[in-house]
């Protein structure tokens, strides 16, 4: 449901294709800045900073409102995939890229997967490796209590992903009904459809470990167990091997 949209103008840093980056948050004034900063320190562009506020009660409202060369949309409470949805939807780019709001990039992240687009002529999606880390303000008892891996991992995720607009758009929106476990849906679905998949060798996103993170609750692994069956049983019925 459209509750309201706020746009300013869009930052563009230098000449080149726009890229549109998703930034769905719910209740995420903590990060959220540091997140689209991480957006404005990258090496190449230009780019259009989207925005989806999935229903925040806290203070992300007036912050995203507040950041000059943003587009801000606000609806209610519907999950990440109906964010990331409406995100897409809005993007004019012709490149799409997401970031969660609690992560951040590395400078160089869009400048490298550009470029590896540029070089391949097959509708492709460009992934890369991702480094977890713990957020700064975390108590010492709360930090040991959670688990961060120190080393960087191949990551097929939204937060890694560079793709051409009408490439994502093909393979067809984020499926609503999962809360967890959506881009692992949306990603099956590309596979399937054959399009060309690249993992980059370079860090490209820094995922911050905190109490809250959505995909450390309890129900994270029933969820994912949820998309992997679905998964499973749409290459059956296509006659794929699982």
């Amino acid at each position: 449901p459209r509750i309201g949209v706020i746009m300013t103008p869009l930052m563009s840093e230098s000449s080149g294709e726009l890229v549109s980056v998703v930034i769905p948050v719910y209740n995420g004034a903590a990060y959220l800045g540091e997140a689209v900063e991480s957006v404005r320190r990258q090496t190449w562009g230009p780019t259009e900073i989207v925005i989806v506020d999935d229903g925040s009660t806290d203070d992300t409202p007036r912050l995203a409102t507040s950041m000059p060369g943003v587009r801000y949309v606000r609806q209610e409470n519907a999950g990440p995939a109906a964010a990331i949805n409406r995100g897409v939807a809005l993007a004019e780019g012709a490149l799409i890229s997401f970031l969660s709001a609690d992560d951040v990039w590395v400078p160089g992240k869009l400048e490298l997967q550009r470029a590896a687009l540029a070089a391949d002529p097959a509708p492709t999606l460009v992934f890369g490796h991702m480094q977890h880390f713990l957020s700064p303000e975390l108590d010492p008892d709360t930090a040991a209590s959670l688990r961060c891996p120190p080393d960087p991992m191949p990551a097929y995720s939204a937060g890694t992903l560079l793709a051409r607009l009408d490439v994502f758009r093909t393979v067809g929106p984020l499926d609503e009904r999962y809360r967890v476990g959506e881009f692992m849906d949306w990603y099956g679905r590309a596979s399937d459809q054959g399009l060309r998949i690249q993992m980059l060798p370079e860090v490209l996103s820094r995922r911050r470990v905190h109490a809250a993170n959505h995909s450390l609750k309890a129900k994270a692994t029933q969820g994912y167990a949820r998309v992997l069956k679905a998964a499973l049983d749409r290459r059956r019925r296509e006659g794929q091997q699982p």
